[in-house]
């Protein structure tokens, strides 16, 4: 067995490594996702005795680690383009955002005995992931100090659901009379922005629109030195700050840190850096690969069942709320399908909806909310883990 702590931070390395790859060249891994394929990779070295269940490695990537990871992903979240994402657009998010709360409260009470003590972390996490995306999983994990056996039990349940929440979305909308390739509210937002919006604007619409989509996986321009000078700068420095400031206000240092991070990354200077996702994206992979290496698959299966039901509940009334309510305000499937998706699978699910069923004019709108809501994850997710732990007495 490997002991040796940057021995196992190699192995973590190659892990990520080659989980990338497999999703880049193969149809099934692509499915699954890089992230899902480094947990299930490193979790299988653990198991068969390669990798340590525990390690000083692991410490340092659940702490210091998944806190620069928090920091680099959030400084590419431009406000300006939430902005310009719309009314309905945000409108929607917004519902799905409370669906998802409400599911996730419901779950926590219906399952506290099932699951124990660990049901409130779970509640947070799941709303905090269902709300925008992965990265607030890991970053409420951190804060929680969640096991790594309910951790990696959590992560198969999202996968399942996201991917049957995806199919789901691409169908309802047909369901509901907007099937068309184009459909006709999608045509409708189109034309409307085409009136608003000048001829000159629309190349840098779809630039802005790339960029965003591309945004946890490569880089505008190439990194430079400098900018990597300046990222890693900031992220050591704000890291450092949130956890002072944390000792002296009563308030969990994870919401600190968001925070700072979001009013920092709207600084002009900032902007202009580039790479910062990307490496928080691979810190991610690191963190939740060690996570996947600390699991014991025994306890996993006893927990997985109501893990799965929690899951399901959560994202059953989310898509309750968010198409129910949506559609009684008057917001179109479209519109819906594509915010439910910014909520519960973040922007690369809204890339994938929108590309698979022609919706163009969602696309940057979906991905703008879509980085909302990682900004906003932690934030409901830590009230809604909050209220449950005070609800069942925990």
């Amino acid at each position: 067995m490997i002991t040796d702590p940057t021995a196992v931070l190699l192995v973590l390395a190659i892990v990520v490594h080659v989980a990338i790859r497999l999703q880049g060249r193969y149809r099934l891994f692509r499915s699954l996702g890089s992230v899902v394929v480094a947990i299930l990779t490193a979790m299988a070295l653990s198991n068969i005795g390669l990798l340590p269940g525990r390690s000083e490695t692991y410490v340092f990537l659940r702490s210091t680690g998944v806190s620069f990871a928090i920091v680099l992903i959030l400084l590419s979240v431009d406000v300006r383009s939430i902005i310009r994402a719309g009314p309905r657009m945000l409108v929607a998010f917004a519902i799905g955002a409370a669906g998802t709360a409400i599911g996730a409260t419901g779950a926590g009470l219906a399952l506290n005995q099932v699951l124990g003590p660990e049901t409130w972390k779970l509640a947070g996490q799941y709303t905090g992931t269902y709300t925008g995306g992965g990265v607030n999983f890991a970053a409420l994990a951190r804060a929680f100090d969640t096991s790594a056996d309910m951790f990696s039990a959590a992560i198969a349940g999202d996968v399942v659901m996201t991917n049957v929440w995806l199919l789901a979305c691409m169908t309802i909308p047909m369901l509901l009379g907007r099937g068309a390739k184009s459909t006709t509210a999608d045509v409708d937002a189109e034309k409307q922005a085409a009136v608003e919006s000048p001829a000159s604007e629309t190349g840098s619409a779809s630039r802005e629109s790339e960029s965003l989509s591309h945004t946890l996986t490569s880089s505008v321009r190439p990194i430079s030195l400098a900018d990597a000078a300046a990222l890693s700068m900031i992220a050591i420095g704000l890291v450092w700050f949130a956890g002072r400031l944390a000792t002296l206000i009563p308030v969990p240092d994870v919401l600190i840190l968001t925070t700072l991070v979001l009013l920092v990354a709207q600084v002009p200077a900032v902007k202009t850096l580039t790479g910062s996702a990307v490496w928080g994206n691979y810190l991610l992979h690191l963190f939740l690969a060690g996570n996947g290496a600390q699991a014991v698959i025994a306890n996993i299966v006893d927990l997985g069942p109501a893990v799965l039901y929690f899951a399901a509940t959560t994202v059953a009334v989310h898509g309750a709320v968010i198409f129910g309510i949506g559609r009684l305000v008057g917001i179109d499937a479209v519109t819906l399908a594509v915010a439910s998706q910014a909520n519960i699978g973040g922007p690369a699910s809204v890339i994938a909806l929108c590309s698979t069923r022609g919706y163009p004019s969602s696309l940057l709108p979906g991905i703008a909310v879509g980085l909302l809501g990682y900004a906003a994850g932690n934030y409901i997710g830590l009230a809604v883990a909050t209220l449950v732990r005070h609800m069942v007495g925990g």
